[in-house]
């Protein structure tokens, strides 16, 4: 897709996003700006019929004023014309008193102690009825019947009282009619005078309020119901169960229970309406939207305030609201789709006026892509696309000197590459390069003729050519190498192809990447079993050399004690006597002998050594033992000094004993009145372990120190000058160097440094010296 068409799809898609907008905006805003115009609506449809049933209860209050009078003159006109005994009075009577007096019935009732009963009447379904089965408003008759009335009736403190019930109160069932209870002092019954609806046609026209609402409908064709509620006689509904299934039954069974004053209740939600009534009775207007009847209705309660305040509920179509925001809706999308074309074709002209600078740099770029560095922008403009131009053109040009530069680096490059692979495959040193999960990556020409592996044998493959008895060692240095040790080359075993064991010198180092994490290991491996046997035939010559110049010194040594021996055999010959004297001087010019001779054979006798990975501090600790109460004999004691850290190294365990007690004996022999010898053990320079045999001596002068070591060279009585050069090779032979320094008159340090070996198990000493 190109740019011109990406940029008129983002154009347009950003008009989209806000025509969207606007038309989610405006619908919603219209939605509650129609809302807000029907709930006002509503409100003034409701204070409207409020107005009406103020008028329509003045009237009716009249009227009932009017019927009450009348009720209560025919109650005493009735009283006038009765027996004071009821038992005197005639259902027949009471029939003739209706019709003379212009009125419906006369009822007589007698008061129990705990409920009143019809005994006379006109009606003869009255008869035997009690007030508590039928009267709704039987609490507030009896308050009229309270005790104290008789009582004062009794005392002629009242001549008489008469009660009109209430016209919502006085039903019988649904029956509607009004009835007034009257009693004097004079009589044992109540007198109940009372019009039945059919006669109150005229109160009914006046009082009315149907009319008032369907005018009111009709007036408004959006709303549906209206509904006048009583909230204090509405919240009591939920109690009661209407029977009936049938609609205008169950609505009047509603009117029935008077908390609808007026309008019809065919839209009802009891269990919304009585928390929406009883809101609305506090003063708080609600609405709400619902499904009623299968339409979608808003549902207002509004609360009017008059001498007997009480609810209206008005049910208005929603279909007003939602007409005019559909229609609005369609209107919007129609407008928003032909500015949408527009725009599409507006943006996809101006997108392709815009990329023509594009286009241009689009092709300088595709030319600096196929190496054409020398055409350049002609991009007049000013803004953004100038200066890309211009940076283009000046990338283009550093282009072209950089791509010489690379060229000829990489010419510089391939030289060094095919030199260095030139300098690896011509090498005699085996070189090898394997990754962190040990497969080969690289192998040169000499790793196939020491290990017999052809290249493609080993590229990519793990080769073990590390013995089992190395495989700890070789571990150990490759977790070294990789924590950032650098170690020196190391004589150690390799296996080839043929499972042959060959000696060699291996150099290993790591190979890093450009963040410093180790990636492989490098190994550079020689063959040095024919350097070793050369080794061992140098120093067996080294030996016959040695014996020679010893031979001639045991001579020397050996002539002087043999003299003096053949004088004294001679001397004891000629007398012909044994002298004791002479016995003990010739049986130690004897030892003296026997020590050279055996000092002697240890230097001309081949010896086998097994090195073993030990621990030094455990090998001194051994030697201390050993020598502690040959010292303490001399008044001479041991401070030791030993690191905490492992001094691991690969030795033959009973010639370093050896070293140790040569030493040791010359610092007792040092020390003829005793004194202290110290022993420190510590890592130096963490490849050695440095062991230090520091006495308080008489001391050796320095022009003597570098004479130490030879052969028969000593300032000890007794002494042959063996001892200490036997410990020089044994150090010599475990890869270490021993150092000797002194003060004449403070004491003699004898320093031995020996490379730790890698770590791993070492074999416990068991405390035993094979010398």
């Amino acid at each position: 897709m190109s740019i011109k068409v990406k940029l008129s799809l983002i154009i347009s898609s950003t008009l989209l996003v806000i025509m969207l907008c606007n038309i989610v905006l405006s619908y919603y805003s219209t939605k509650e700006n129609l809302r807000e115009d029907s709930e006002t609506k509503m409100l003034a449809t409701a204070r409207q019929i409020a107005i009406e049933v103020d008028q329509a209860q003045t009237a009716k209050t009249y009227v009932e004023q009017l019927i009450d009078d009348k009720l209560h003159l025919a109650s005493r006109a009735i009283a006038n014309e009765l027996s004071h005994d009821i038992g005197q009075v005639t259902n027949e009577q009471l029939v003739e008193l209706s019709a003379k007096f212009g009125i419906s019935h006369i009822s007589l009732l007698v008061p129990g102690e705990k409920k009143t009963t019809i005994v006379k009447s006109s009606n003869l379904a009255d008869l035997n009825v009690q007030t508590n089965d039928w009267y709704f408003g039987y609490g507030e008759y009896q308050n009229f019947l309270r005790p104290t009335i008789w009582l004062e009736l009794a005392q002629e403190k009242t001549s008489e009282l008469f009660w009109p019930a209430p016209f919502e109160a006085s039903q019988i069932s649904v029956r509607e009619e009004q009835r007034s209870f009257f009693v004097d002092n004079k009589r044992n019954y109540i007198i109940n005078a009372y019009m039945l609806n059919r006669d109150l046609k005229d109160y009914y026209r006046i009082s009315k309020m149907d009319d008032i609402v369907q005018k009111s409908i009709k007036a408004n064709s959006n709303i549906l119901e209206v509904t006048g509620i009583h909230p204090q006689l509405f919240k009591h509904i939920s109690a009661l169960s209407p029977p009936l299934n049938n609609q205008e039954e169950r609505e009047g069974y509603y009117r029935a229970l008077q908390p609808i004053s007026f309008g019809t209740y065919a839209y009802m939600d009891p269990s919304k309406d009585i928390e929406n009534v009883q809101k609305a009775a506090q003063g708080e207007y609600v609405t709400y939207e619902t499904e009623l009847h299968g339409k979608h209705v808003m549902k207002s309660f509004i609360r009017i305030s008059n001498d007997t305040p009480y609810v209206i509920s008005i049910v208005m179509d929603y279909k007003v609201i939602s007409s005019v925001l559909n229609e609005q809706l369609v209107n919007n999308i129609a407008i928003s789709i032909v500015l949408l074309e527009m725009m599409v074709i507006s943006s996809y002209l101006i997108a392709g006026r815009m990329i023509r600078p594009i286009q241009s740099i689009l092709h300088k770029v595709n030319d600096v892509a196929n190496g054409n560095f020398g055409a350049r922008l002609k991009v007049k403009s000013k803004d953004e696309l100038g200066l890309l131009s211009r940076r283009i053109n000046m990338m283009a040009r550093n282009l072209s000197i950089y791509t010489n530069q690379l060229q000829q680096t990489y010419e510089e490059n391939r030289a060094m590459k095919e030199y260095l692979e030139s300098f690896i495959n011509q090498t005699s040193d085996a070189i090898h390069v394997v990754d962190l999960e040990g497969r080969v990556i690289l192998a040169n020409y000499a790793f196939q003729q020491l290990f017999g592996w052809q290249p493609d044998q080993v590229i990519g493959k793990q080769v073990n050519i590390i013995p089992e008895s190395k495989l700890e060692e070789e571990e150990e240095v490759l977790r070294m190498l990789a924590s950032g040790e650098h170690l020196m080359a190391r004589e150690t075993q390799r296996c080839t192809k043929d499972d042959r064991m060959i000696d060699v010198s291996v150099s290993t180092s790591a190979i890093y990447d450009d963040n410093g994490k180790c990636i492989a290991f490098a190994s550079i491996t020689r063959d040095v079993t024919e350097s070793k046997k050369m080794e061992e035939l140098l120093r067996r010559s080294e030996k016959l050399t040695t014996v020679g110049q010893l031979a001639a010194g045991v001579a020397h040594e050996i002539r002087n004690p043999l003299t003096t021996l053949r004088g004294f055999l001679q001397f004891q010959q000629q007398r012909n006597v044994l002298n004791l004297n002479h016995t003990d001087i010739m049986l130690s010019e004897l030892d003296r002998i026997n020590l050279i001779v055996s000092e002697f054979l240890i230097l001309a006798k081949p010896q086998a050594v097994h090195f073993q990975k030990k621990d030094v501090r455990f090998i001194l600790g051994d030697v201390i033992s050993l020598l502690d109460s040959q010292a303490n004999m001399v008044n001479i004691h041991f401070d030791t000094f030993f690191t905490q850290e492992r001094c691991v190294i690969e030795c033959e365990e009973n010639h370093l004993k050896q070293v140790f007690i040569n030493i040791s004996k010359n610092a007792f022999e040092a020390m003829p009145s005793g004194g202290t010898i110290q022993l420190r053990i510590e890592i130096w320079n963490e490849t050695y372990v440095r062991v230090q045999i520091i006495d308080q001596g008489h001391g050796i002068p320095a022009e003597n120190i570098p004479m130490l070591g030879q052969p028969f060279y000593t300032d000890k009585e007794t002494g042959t000058g063996l001892g200490l050069m036997v410990s020089q090779r044994i150090i010599h032979n475990h890869k270490g160097t021993l150092e000797i320094t002194s003060v004449v008159n403070e004491g003699t340090t004898v320093t031995i440094l020996l490379p730790v070996s890698p770590e791993g198990e070492t074999e416990p000493s068991n405390g035993l010296i094979d010398i």
